[in-house]
């Protein structure tokens, strides 16, 4: 389960109303599982960039275009959150792939580019008075892409890619989902590998948390013990604790729960 917003703020209210527990054995005994682990390198991502080309061609898009979240990360390394401020990778089935930031995230931009294969991409950026998309647009035109079908991430924020198409109306507006999910649906040897890791990390961590858990704790104990437990095997983690009539809830409550015997 990923890290969330309202996840940090379960954990920080647990930290101040909960008392603190001593590990258990069960999570004691729990051993670091991330020397198992190896990381996707520039070159992994490089292959994906090519076949989302090839994808590009067969489908007729000349160029797709990703904001934050997790296609950017597959594609590119970057880890971008969605903003009001518009964020965006152009990547051309042919030629140089191009950033579009505000100008105050250009070094973090950059940062987060070097990590992957558009390690020395060109960025533009918008000041604050500027209009974003305007710059985009300009950016498109630079690389004669002026009339290009342009395939637009799946998760794009609608105010984004309308926006786009009024800053540059001779621009022709797709899904890229047959570029984006055509890459992502199909998993390499190695994304396998690491998915397997994962899930046995998660199956270690829920048991020896069930072997953990007594009559009397609340679900932000539990919470507490998960949290540990996935310390202990070296990776982030989370998991929804809900108990008796909570547990028919799609996502519980947070009304205070207490664990008892059947």
């Amino acid at each position: 389960m990923p890290i969330t917003r309202r996840r940090i703020l379960q954990a920080a209210a647990f930290a101040v109303s909960a008392p603190a527990l001593a590990e258990p054995p069960s999570i004691a005994a729990l051993q670091s599982m991330r020397n198992r682990v190896r990381p996707i390198q520039a070159a992994e991502r490089l292959a994906r960039l090519e076949r989302a080309r090839e994808l590009m061609r067969r489908y007729k898009l000349d160029a797709i275009l990703l904001t934050g979240g997790s296609s950017l990360l597959y594609f590119t390394a970057a880890r971008w959150g969605q903003s009001e401020r518009f964020f965006g990778t152009l990547i051309p089935a042919k030629g140089s792939c191009l950033c579009v930031c505000p100008s105050f995230e250009e070094g973090r931009a950059r940062e987060q580019l070097e990590r992957g294969p558009l390690a020395g991409a060109r960025v533009v950026t918008w000041a604050e008075d500027e209009n974003p998309y305007r710059v985009l647009a300009a950016g498109i035109q630079s690389i004669g892409l002026s009339t290009a079908t342009l395939g637009i991430e799946e998760h794009t924020q609608f105010v984004f890619s309308d926006a786009i198409g009024k800053a540059a109306p001779q621009l022709k507006i797709v899904s890229a989902t047959p570029v984006t999910a055509g890459c992502r649906m199909l998993k390499s040897p190695h994304e396998l590998e690491l998915m397997r890791i994962a899930n046995q990390a998660t199956l270690q961590v829920y048991e020896a948390v069930y072997k953990a858990l007594a009559p009397g704790m609340t679900q932000r104990q539990a919470d507490a013990l998960i949290a540990a437990a996935y310390d202990r095997v070296g990776f982030r983690g989370a998991a929804s604790v809900e108990v008796g009539s909570s547990s028919s809830l799609p996502h519980g409550s947070a009304a205070a729960q207490i664990i008892r015997e059947g």
